[in-house]
């Protein structure tokens, strides 16, 4: 018996559910207008921008571990439970959503002048 992914995102003070095929990519669903569509922000889907990283509230036990896309894009935010949703195939519920999100963190540039000598 096959099961079907039953994906809920919370945005705006809503809930929006919907369901997906096994094996579904959101981002690509969202760009041919179906569900998560428009619910889901998102842009290059390639894992270079960002714009579709989620915190994933419910089913991160069910994803493979995080690509180097990922680890390259989201660091240290992976340990909150932030994923890319154009790199990830759902094969399972999940529950997630793209607001309030910790911001990346930038790399310090060599011009800081966060110490004076006086």
């Amino acid at each position: 018996m096959q099961t079907v992914p039953k994906i809920a995102i919370h945005s705006g003070g809503q809930i929006h559910e919907g369901e997906v095929k096994e094996n579904t990519n959101l981002v690509v669903r969202a760009g041919i207008k179906q569900f998560p569509w428009p619910h889901l922000k998102y842009r290059c889907g390639m894992g270079q921008c960002g714009t579709c990283t989620s915190r994933i509230l419910k089913g991160a036990e069910h994803l493979p571990p995080p690509n180097w896309k990922e680890q390259k894009l989201l660091g240290e935010r992976l340990a909150l439970g932030y994923r890319l949703c154009c790199q990830l195939w759902i094969n399972h519920d999940l529950e997630l959503t793209q607001e309030n999100l910790v911001p990346a963190v930038r790399p310090s540039g060599a011009g800081d002048a966060s110490c004076t000598s006086s």
